[in-house]
């Protein structure tokens, strides 16, 4: 029978695909673990605008702050930096025929999404964020 327990190395959670399965619905296991992408303005957190903290649905891992959220009109929560820098990692996308950098959780690789250089200031960038990634803790 295989092991099902969440391990946790180097601050890295591991979860076989089996438990990932048992934990996430449907559309969060195809996001976080089969890079999936929510059709656009379709998302729950689209147009949520209570306070609060966006954290990874797979793990916890605190992302983004509702203080950072703005309206990008592509369809999806957007986001002008990570809470924390640290809990996100980057990687070169080169799928559908594009050039793009996808925004992993740095806790447990989970897809969150990407980011663009075309946000408003102070950063500029625009984390453009599945919902199904997301959980959001209220303030």
């Amino acid at each position: 029978m295989p092991d099902t327990k969440t391990k946790t190395t180097d601050h890295k959670v591991i979860k076989s695909e089996e438990q990932w399965r048992r934990e996430l619905s449907p559309m969060q296991y195809a996001v976080l673990r089969e890079k999936a992408t929510e059709r656009p303005f379709s998302g729950e957190y689209e147009h949520d605008e209570r306070a609060g903290t966006y954290v990874c649905a797979g793990c916890g891992n605190q992302l983004f702050s509702s203080d950072a959220k703005f309206d990008s009109g592509c369809g999806w929560p957007s986001f002008t930096q990570p809470a924390v820098e640290s809990h996100i990692d980057e990687e070169r996308d080169v799928s559908h025929g594009m050039i793009r950098t996808e925004v992993l959780c740095s806790k447990c690789s989970g897809h969150l999404g990407h980011v663009f250089p075309d946000g408003p200031g102070p950063t500029g960038l625009r984390y453009c964020i599945n919902s199904a990634a997301l959980k959001l803790e209220p303030k």
